[in-house]
């Protein structure tokens, strides 16, 4: 299944941006770094939710927003990347 996962972790405390670490750290193990807070691949249903269960450990609920968009294969995702930079997802060598 194509995953997205997007996250806004608050940084105003050494607490937070302990978090924001960790979280990139987890997302990097299951998904390709997109952008800052932006992470791309394919999963199966139990990858994610061992995604969310490792990253509901340690967001704060009350101050992070994390987002996973789920696709299923079925529906087909066109990506326009609009600028001169490099695909990090591609797998071209």
């Amino acid at each position: 299944m194509r995953v997205i996962l997007v996250y806004d972790i608050s940084t105003e405390t050494k607490e937070g941006v302990r978090r924001l670490n960790r979280v990139r750290k987890i997302a990097r193990r299951y998904l390709d770094h997109v952008q800052k807070s932006v992470f791309e691949g394919e999963l199966t249903e139990g990858e994610i939710e061992k995604l969310k269960f490792e990253l509901q450990c340690i967001i704060d609920n009350d101050e992070d927003f994390v987002i996973i968009y789920k696709m299923p294969p079925s529906i087909m995702i066109e990506r326009d990347i609009l600028t001169n930079t490099d695909d990090p997802t591609s797998n071209f060598i």
